[in-house]
């Protein structure tokens, strides 16, 4: 079959951005037959709510009337973090490592629906990590896709692609957007109808400051952390109180329920006896003056007087209490102290 009969298809991946959803656009346009390929990890959620991957991902597919594909990455994913090859951006972002990751996964993706080539809506120039040209090609070489990756937003500013040279994807439709501005995107989102996307300040939750403080100190003192300890690290308020113990306070009535549903049978949690305060969660073991400090603390974050002895419920997650504890509001400095 000559390159002129057969259908080219396409695998776009989609996370719901401006840029993802003007890549799906912009290929479809083209005539070509596209599928869009949404990968979830550890550290994200399709309706988060925020950063790379907010909105309703499923939404931006339909609305462009396109197949949508969801997968994820998981264990694996967060023994990369942990580990990533090529190091980490501004916080804990291992932005090249994730890209390969993302895209060898892509790859095997698209030989089992038979897509020629991979689209993504990276920016030339737009991330300093991951999206310069020598980042662009080494994750090209190391997802073993060199020449498979179409960028139509940058297309023209970057060699051609195969699909390019074999005349599946006309280069002059094709853009040259490069740097960290958004305003060409805006531009031609309003010409492709797209109103509904995700402001384009949000960025990836592993380069928020106080995140990354909370995942390398689970790094530190969890040898194989799973993905509910991720999904921990996401709420709430964290303390170390020491190498084994972590405490785990509850922010609001959000926080309280999921802390509620995520706590294992094993493990115990807190909550101030008779005022209002926060679902507290003690992961790992402890001795008498660390459940005392782990109560007080609780105390803190309570509307119980604080210059009060005040009783703290010790629980199981079926709500069958273990013991009484009493303690006095924690001071500042000592939550400062054991603050992650």
């Amino acid at each position: 079959m000559s390159v002129e009969s057969k259908k080219v298809k396409a695998l776009v991946m989609l996370s719901g951005g401006l840029d993802s959803s003007l890549a799906l656009a912009i290929t479809k346009k083209l005539g070509i037959e596209t599928v869009a390929l949404s990968l979830k990890t550890p550290f994200c959620n399709f309706d988060c709510g925020g950063g790379a991957c907010a909105g309703d991902v499923s939404d931006v597919a339909r609305r462009l009337n396109v197949e949508w594909i969801a997968d994820e990455l998981g264990d694996e994913y967060i023994d990369m973090v942990r580990r990533p090859k090529h190091g980490y951006g501004s916080g804990m972002n291992p932005c090249i490592d994730c890209r390969i990751m993302m895209f060898k996964k892509a790859k095997e993706i698209m030989e089992r629906i038979g897509a020629d080539f991979l689209v993504t809506g990276e920016v030339l120039g737009q991330r300093p990590m991951s999206q310069n040209l020598k980042a662009l090609q080494a994750i090209e070489k190391e997802s073993g896709l060199e020449g498979k990756i179409l960028r139509p937003l940058s297309a023209r500013l970057l060699q051609a692609t195969k699909a390019e040279e074999n005349g599946m994807v006309d280069r002059e439709r094709l853009y040259s957007i490069s740097g960290r501005s958004r305003k060409e995107q805006i531009a031609l989102a309003s010409e492709f109808g797209l109103r509904r996307y995700p402001n384009p300040a949000g960025g990836c939750i592993l380069t928020e400051k106080e995140f990354a403080r909370k995942l390398r100190d689970l790094f530190a003192h969890m040898a194989k952390p799973d993905r509910r300890q991720i999904e921990l690290l996401k709420i709430g308020r964290h303390f170390r109180l020491s190498a084994d113990l972590k405490l785990i306070v509850g922010r609001n009535l959000i926080e309280n329920n999921t802390i509620l549903t995520l706590a294992d049978e094993s493990e115990h949690l807190m909550a101030v006896e008779n005022y209002v305060g926060p679902i507290c969660l003690l992961l790992g073991n402890y001795k008498e003056e660390e459940l005392k400090l782990a109560a007080s603390i609780c105390v803190r974050y309570s509307d119980a007087p604080k210059s009060d002895d005040i009783s703290v419920k010790l629980f199981d997650k079926k709500g069958n209490l273990i013991r009484l504890v009493q303690a006095k509001s924690a001071q500042q400095s000592t939550l400062d102290h054991y603050r992650v």
